[in-house]
């Protein structure tokens, strides 16, 4: 309508009859063929007053690598006032109702206050009877975003793509495997809370949240080398390595540690006596720098594969070296011949063992039965 009346009024077009278009009704055709999705703007008002009246909720997953922990799954929670994020990784979607629920119960004893409302999308794992009776019984208000309406979910689903985006930089960075996902994604969780500036209260997530300063001069790069101390876990003898080489995946949840991965036990362990070292060049690969020995590397490497295949049996480690590859569920002390020849099919195989051989007579003896030209071949 507003085109027709530009074209009247500056006579660009003859035989237009001199009339006023307006559009005072709903047109049908024009919604049917030229209908869009709704805007969604950001607010400019803080909808909260303090933590935990309103939280949302999103699952990530599934990845196609199994963590190390034998994980798939990351349920991302917010919280909508200081924007504070927790991330807990899970094996399967129905383990959401259990975090949750521990969760809960946790932080409202830590913050005495109350959850009072909780947003997720209408996924099986948060819209179920667990998650109603739950809420009911305390008294928490459970909102929906609108079916295939991720925009109204919007605090969360743009932290997830944070998260993982982070993640994905940090393992690339030094080409850590990719089965430590959780510890990147977690890193990653931590020091956003730490780092992230709010919009319009302009305060760290960690300050409104916790109501102090954070500090963050503990933090390290990570999946650089460092050292852990060997500290009574083991008899040492007198001159035995004190310390062994390790990668840095991230700090501890639950205590003053760090988290790290141990090259000579092939276990994550937490421990403060961490010495790292964050000037390496950044084209080294921490797990194959300060090589003293190639046999040592090469039995790590076997040691470190056949660990993930034992804890992961159905998931082949795409992301690992093919050197690193062996047969699964293959014992090497029943293999005929050298493994690196593959299968053998039965064109390729001996001619013995592909025939069999049939007697012309029914023996009535063992001796007679060991005869040899009573026998003949049949292929």
């Amino acid at each position: 309508m507003q085109q027709l009346n530009k074209l009247i009024s500056k006579e660009l077009v003859i035989g237009l009859p001199k009339i006023k278009f307006e559009k005072d009704k709903l047109c049908d055709a024009c919604q049917k063929g030229k209908q869009v999705k709704s805007s969604f703007h950001s607010k400019n008002v803080i909808s909260t007053s303090k933590p935990l009246e309103l939280l949302h909720m999103d699952l990530f997953g599934p990845s196609r690598i199994k963590s190390f922990g034998g994980n798939y799954y990351a349920l991302v929670i917010v919280d909508d006032y200081s924007r504070y994020t927790w991330t807990f990784f899970l094996t399967l979607k129905s383990e959401a109702f259990k975090a949750f629920k521990k969760f809960a119960k946790v932080i409202q004893n830590e913050k005495d206050l109350k959850i009072k409302v909780c947003r997720s999308d209408h996924g099986g794992e948060f819209q179920n009877e667990l998650f109603e009776n739950f809420c009911e019984e305390n008294g928490i208000m459970h909102n929906f975003s609108a079916p295939r309406t991720p925009q109204q979910n919007g605090v969360v689903e743009r932290k997830n793509r944070s998260l993982e985006e982070l993640a994905r930089t940090m393992l690339n960075e030094y080409d850590v495997p990719k089965y430590f996902w959780t510890d990147a994604v977690s890193t990653a969780c931590y020091v956003l809370n730490r780092m992230l500036i709010t919009p319009i209260l302009k305060i760290t997530p960690y300050e409104l949240f916790k109501g102090r300063k954070p500090n963050v001069a503990h933090l390290k790069i990570f999946g650089c080398k460092c050292f852990v101390l060997n500290n009574g876990k083991e008899n040492l003898g007198k001159f035995d390595s004190k310390a062994d080489e390790a990668i840095f995946l991230g700090y501890s949840l639950t205590s003053k540690a760090y988290r790290i991965f141990n090259r000579r036990t092939l276990n994550v362990e937490e421990s403060i006596h961490v010495v790292f070292d964050e000037i390496m060049d950044l084209e080294e690969n921490p797990l194959e720098s300060n090589k003293t020995n190639v046999g040592d590397e090469e039995y790590f490497k076997e040691a470190l594969d056949e660990m993930y295949l034992n804890e992961n049996p159905l998931t082949e480690p795409e992301d690992l070296a093919k050197s690193w590859k062996s047969p699964r569920g293959l014992s090497l002390e029943n293999v005929i011949g050298k493994i690196s020849k593959g299968v053998v099919t039965r064109n390729m195989s001996n001619f013995c063992m592909t025939v069999a051989f049939v007697s012309q007579i029914e023996p009535k003896s063992v001796e007679e039965a060991l005869q040899d030209d009573q026998w003949c071949i049949a292929m």
